[in-house]
């Protein structure tokens, strides 16, 4: 997303590219903060692939301070906890509980293949699928998978690979129309003996609601070292991975606009976003490492990695994917 700043009429608008759920959560602080924007979108209908988040400590603490964090927690389930299954036994190997709630000129490296590809689906069940209100963590040779419920009527799953390559360097797509990704995703859950319940759920989801996309991620020292803003134009919601960072973005780019636009006068436009700049850019270099190295280790087939990560890791890894929520981006 970028945002631009442009005089009009005497007033200072906000111009945001992307109605995604950074560029529309700008646009909710701008307008707290007494700021006008208008937010720009190519796409003229929602997408499947946006239907679900997961909406961490980090995620509920800016939607707070948006001002929408309670009517959010009204309308979806609560995760109350993480179960971490075993990939030899399909039990439940440990459980922890939560208690949570255009860029190139910018001098932004290209996102990186992180060699790893992703699909999701959408099961729904009318009469209510009986969920615990905790997210399923599995983990497989060279795969890894989660689930959790949204409500009481619909759950969410995900199923992570690194597909083989072709020769001539292009990834194989025999397994990229709906049907066929169901089958993959099930043959692969079966082999760790995933519980009945859970290859149910992958079973009923829609055609239209199972998506395959592949990883990319930014990396790290390239988003130390390069621009985030240039002039009155600034980078957010796409620094790094996820919906909930995208949300940090979202609050304190709202802030350093709205306090420099609103305020005493003595901070620019451009200055603003600088700060906004500095502020983001280690937070979000942290979390792409941390979800670089967490996937790759839950996601290996190496044999000696496997033994540790099902032995040794489950509990570190698990940990380690609740830490990185613990962040206050603050208020508006």
């Amino acid at each position: 997303m970028t945002t631009t700043m442009r005089q009009q009429d005497g007033a200072e608008d906000v111009v945001i590219a992307g109605a995604g759920v950074a560029g529309l959560a700008v646009a909710l602080g701008l307008h707290r903060k007494g700021v006008r924007s208008v937010v720009l979108e190519s796409s003229p209908v929602l997408r499947t692939s946006g239907f679900a988040i997961m909406a961490w400590t980090n995620a509920f603490r800016a939607l707070d301070a948006l001002g929408v964090g309670d009517t959010i927690r009204t309308k979806h389930a609560q995760i109350q906890g993480v179960r971490v299954m075993s990939s030899s036994t399909g039990e439940v190997a440990r459980e922890m509980d939560l208690r949570v709630q255009g860029k190139l000129w910018l001098g932004l490296a290209k996102l990186s293949d992180s060699g790893r590809t992703a699909t999701r689906g959408h099961a729904r069940y009318p009469g209510g699928h009986g969920f615990e209100h905790k997210m399923m963590q599995f983990s497989g040779q060279g795969f890894r998978a989660g689930m959790l419920p949204c409500n009481d009527t619909d759950v969410y799953w995900f199923f992570t690979w690194s597909p083989p390559s072709r020769p001539d360097g292009k990834e194989d797509d025999d397994r990229r129309s709906p049907a066929a990704m169901k089958q993959f995703v099930l043959a692969e859950l079966r082999s760790i003996n995933a519980p009945a319940k859970v290859l149910e759920a992958v079973e009923r989801s829609e055609m239209n609601d199972v998506l395959v996309a592949p990883l990319r991620y930014r990396p790290p020292l390239s988003l130390l070292s390069a621009s985030i803003s240039k002039g009155n134009v600034c980078v957010a919601g796409d620094l790094a991975q996820g919906a909930c960072v995208a949300l940090e973005d979202a609050v304190v780019l709202a802030r350093c606009l709205g306090d420099a636009i609103v305020g005493d006068g003595t901070e620019t436009v451009e200055a603003a976003l600088r700060r906004y700049a500095g502020i983001r850019r280690w937070r979000c270099a942290q979390v792409i490492a941390a979800s670089y190295v967490v996937g790759l280790v839950q996601q290996s087939d190496h044999a000696a990695v496997r033994f540790l990560r099902d032995r040794l890791l489950s509990g570190v890894l698990a940990k380690g994917l609740l830490m990185m929520p613990d962040y206050d981006c603050g208020t508006l």
